[in-house]
């Protein structure tokens, strides 16, 4: 695994923990499980096209 799709992945891991935070703190916001979502399928991508 590349050092870049590894950043992705940590990234992605603390966006869930925000997002996850902030629903527990304020309610659900469908906009930032979405955009948690698209960002989790980039990291993904960017996993299963990495050169190897």
């Amino acid at each position: 695994m590349s050092g870049s799709t590894k950043t992705m992945g940590m990234l992605t891991l603390a966006a869930l923990v925000m997002t996850t935070a902030y629903t527990a703190a304020l309610g659900s916001n469908g906009w930032l499980w979405f955009g948690w979502v698209v960002l989790g399928l980039a990291t993904i991508g960017m996993a299963a096209t990495r050169d190897t």
